[in-house]
């Protein structure tokens, strides 16, 4: 069964001919060589590229091992050229090369070559494509299915596949699964022996079960503000353990550049800044948060914000943590002022809106609460309030546009309105 990604080849079809390393970078198991290999080489034939003019090198596979010596590589690529037309270079698994950065680079001198690779594991994260490739890259990141992506091959029961998508995420091996214990076992498989493993590896992390309990702490506190020194708090107090900032901090940056976790900061609405040290990580996959779990803490809400924040990041969309500040009268009749907050400020060019994540709005009171940083914001972006009652898209008495969950990810048109 085959998952189209079309928005992934439109990206790659977009940086044709531009000069620069095309780089797919994404988690393992997230599909970024059959996006290559598959789906972009057929796009490719498909514009008239003859099959002789796409050199194609899957790393990973035994009869090209010799290929992994970087100067056969290299010398393969150059034989394999043999006129001044246009060579696109397909190179999967580029991380199994040594010296790979130095075969892209000279590869560049080649003006009739567009060049495309893959990268796994620990030695080919974003740090590594920033700094080896000397600003001679374009990166186009590859998350997992979305919701529409996933709906392309689910063949369960209708009813119950919102529910299967926030418990087990968008990983195509995960999604394509048969049984939910099949699905359990390739998430906890994927977590405990190729993230957990790649991350330990890479950065020489001398006591990994530190590691793997910070990773409970974010997944536990998805959809919450936090930093550094919360969560040595917590480990002082629940996990009974001292864990620094500096580290702290360290390994998170580990999580980030690993792909396994995005954050958002704070910003302040009014002032236009951002602010404080304090911000919201988000798993880039909730089967992947959710198994750390042991499935035990799937909070609709959470993961529907989650769900969300990958969703505006998919469609091009910068996010912030909206921050609006209340003046109101505290029970000792003084003047006071608190913070409000908004879960996301979405960017895209000249494009913002601001977005609340809640179950329902049928209780009065959560409306109210949902709706009143709106009603300080004076600006005229766009607000909109997802729910994931199965409601009719629409604007309410303050103009806030009111959609349900599905709506907002299977309608686009619901943003642009």
């Amino acid at each position: 069964m085959e998952i189209k990604r079309e928005q992934y080849i439109k990206r790659l079809a977009e940086q044709r001919r531009n000069g620069f390393i095309k780089v797919i970078t994404g988690l393992r198991r997230v599909g970024k060589s059959y996006i290559l290999n598959r789906l972009f080489y057929r796009y490719l034939i498909n514009e008239g590229i003859a099959s002789d003019h796409i050199i194609q090198v899957e790393l990973d596979r035994r009869e090209n091992k010799k290929l992994r010596d970087p100067d056969r590589l290299y010398e393969y690529i150059i034989a394999s050229v043999v006129d001044k037309e246009e060579y696109v270079v397909l190179l999967d698994e580029i991380q199994l090369v040594p010296e790979f950065e130095d075969v892209l680079n000279s590869l560049l001198h080649y003006e009739n070559l567009d060049i495309y690779v893959t990268g796994s594991n620990s030695r080919f994260l974003s740090s590594d494509i920033i700094t080896e490739f000397r600003g001679r890259s374009r990166e186009i990141h590859v998350l997992p299915l979305t919701w529409m992506e996933f709906l392309e091959v689910y063949q369960g029961d209708s009813a119950k596949a919102w529910e299967e998508y926030y418990t087990y995420g968008g990983l195509p091996q995960v999604v394509l699964a048969g049984s939910r214990k099949e699905k359990e076992d390739i998430l906890d498989e994927l977590y405990q022996l190729v993230y957990i493993k790649d991350i330990v590896e890479r950065n020489r992390i001398e006591n990994p079960e530190n590691l793997s309990e910070l990773i409970s702490v974010l997944a536990s506190q998805t959809g919450s503000l936090t930093n550094t020194e919360r969560i040595a708090n917590t480990f002082t107090s629940v996990k009974k353990k001292r864990m620094s900032d500096v580290t702290i901090n360290r390994y998170i940056g580990f999580l980030e550049n690993a792909f396994l976790i995005k954050a958002a900061t704070r910003y302040d609405i009014k002032g236009r800044k951002h602010i404080g040290a304090l911000r919201k990580y988000y798993f880039e996959d909730t089967g992947l948060r959710n198994v750390r779990l042991g499935f035990m803490q799937t909070e609709v809400s959470h993961l529907m914000e989650a769900i969300v924040f990958n969703e505006l990041r998919y469609r091009g969309y910068s996010l912030r943590v909206g921050v609006v500040e209340m003046n109101y009268t505290n029970e000792k009749g003084s003047r006071a002022k608190k913070q409000l907050e908004v879960d996301f400020l979405a960017s895209h060019h000249d494009r913002n809106f601001y977005i609340q994540c809640t179950l329902s709005l049928k209780d009065a009171e959560k409306r109210q609460q949902e709706e009143r940083p709106f009603l300080l914001i004076k600006d005229s972006y766009r607000k909109i309030i997802i729910v994931e009652d199965d409601i009719i898209p629409h604007n309410d008495e303050n103009g806030i546009f009111i959609v349900s969950i599905r709506d907002f990810l299977e309608k686009r048109e619901n943003l642009e309105i």
